[in-house]
């Protein structure tokens, strides 16, 4: 990346405000930080969605990992959050983000709720969030984390992500941050005519892709290799 380019996104960066309240432990340097990571790793990378760019400012994400992880919580990496689960590197949680094409009216589904990280950067850009987590632990905690953060208009629902929530269809956005074998029908089922989902699929190797729906059917599009923890399916 030349200098004239990232010079061009910083400036680009540069009268954007944070738009979530400083949090405890929300410091300038973790400001700074989170500054550099969006410049640096995100739209360095191809990411452009200026309202992505400002979510992802917005959200605290070192809140978002256990205490010992904070100091990486930066860095372009996924990072453990227990239960043998991670938060997903920022790229590409940029990446899909920008995949799903949000409008402030939507409703969006997310599959794999996790630290609750996901959940909040989508928050700052749509109507509501529906978030569905199978391990109990992971979907307390998220829970307590986005309530504590301010996100309020995300709901956390513990549960098997195979079958969605059937109670709130159709989703005009679904986002999937599992790797299922293959796309589950149910979601399928649950997306609104004209909706987009973004879901990584595979086994050992697997490819991002995106879903459209329109009245004649179902579309898909495979774009970049992924590696996500598998989706696990419930009982």
């Amino acid at each position: 990346m030349g200098c004239r380019l990232l010079a061009a996104i910083a400036l680009s960066l540069g009268a954007v405000a944070f738009a979530s309240p400083v949090q405890p432990g929300d410091d300038s340097e973790q400001q700074a930080a989170r500054r550099r990571m969006v410049e640096r790793q995100i739209a360095a990378r191809g990411v452009r969605d200026r309202a992505v760019l400002e979510a992802m400012l917005s959200v605290p994400r070192h809140l978002f990992v256990t205490p010992d992880a904070r100091l990486h919580a930066y860095e372009d990496r996924p990072l453990p959050i227990g239960q043998r689960q991670t938060i997903s590197q920022p790229y590409i949680v940029g990446y899909m983000t920008e995949a799903l094409r949000t409008s402030p009216e939507h409703d969006v589904l997310e599959i794999g709720t996790g630290s609750g990280y996901q959940a909040a950067v989508l928050s700052r850009l749509v109507r509501r969030v529906y978030t569905i987590e199978i391990v109990p632990e992971l979907a307390d905690r998220a829970r307590r984390t986005l309530q504590q953060l301010g996100y309020r208009n995300v709901e956390v629902r513990t549960g098997n992500g195979y079958v969605g929530w059937p109670g709130r269809v159709p989703f005009q956005r679904i986002i999937v941050t599992a790797a299922p074998p293959e796309i589950p029908s149910a979601l399928v089922n649950q997306l609104a005519v004209g909706g987009v989902m973004v879901v990584p699929v595979g086994g050992n190797f697997q490819q991002m892709t995106i879903v459209t729906k329109t009245d004649k059917g179902v579309a898909q599009r495979r774009t970049i290799p992924v590696r996500f923890v598998p989706m696990v399916e419930g009982h």
